[in-house]
């Protein structure tokens, strides 16, 4: 077991950091049907895994051609719930135009600014906990995770969903010092099964 150096760690939630905004590549995934044209953002997660955050701050929508909604006289709906939707029953024609989206998401979801490692899961829940902390993960795989990580990303190893919306409660999850998930810390359930992977400076 990891034995971490401060003497006390408050049960924290994943540290992502929403002062620093990009915009990701544009994605196009349907064409009009016959109700009209869907950009899912649930889709879009699935297909292009680590391309958009799971919680885009924003949502802008062009047609292929480039033109606004406005501009192409469509009526749409758009959130970052759900992405992007053109039905063909709320337009005046009954048509809708071929559209692509993309989000504004963190930094590390953008270009190369981060450099994100591979996917670890060092530990299965057990009567203590899951440990997939930093120092370990550094010791077992040399050379494979930066010094001092910006970033973690931490999902659960059965459906891939993003730590914070298990609902669980952690001693600790930050890039200092990775992920800890302590069962004396919940009151019935165990511990879930996490991966982790840790966003470095790209060349580091």
């Amino acid at each position: 077991m990891y034995n971490f150096l401060s003497p006390i760690f408050p049960r924290l939630q994943c540290h992502h950091p929403t002062n620093l905004q990009c915009w990701t590549q544009w994605f196009e995934i349907d064409n009009p049907s016959r109700n009209g044209d869907r950009e899912n953002l649930a889709k879009l997660l699935r297909r292009y895994p680590g391309k958009i955050c799971p919680d885009p701050l924003h949502v802008e929508a062009r047609t292929v051609s480039g033109l606004t909604p406005e501009e192409a006289g469509d009526i749409v709906k758009i959130d970052t719930n759900r992405g992007f939707i053109c039905r063909k029953r709320d337009q005046p024609d009954r048509e809708c135009e071929d559209y692509k989206v993309r989000f504004s998401c963190p930094l590390p979801y953008c270009g190369n600014i981060v450099c994100w490692t591979k996917w670890y899961d060092r530990d299965d829940p057990s009567v203590t906990s899951d440990w997939e902390s930093l120092g370990n993960l550094q010791s077992e795989n040399p050379g494979e995770i930066c010094k001092e990580p910006l970033y973690i990303e931490t999902v659960t190893t059965d459906t891939l969903s993003p730590v914070i919306y298990t609902g669980e409660e952690f001693f600790v999850c930050n890039p200092k010092k990775g992920f800890v998930c302590r069962q004396k810390d919940k009151m019935s359930s165990t511990c879930r099964d996490y991966r982790v992977r840790f966003g470095c400076p790209c060349g580091n």
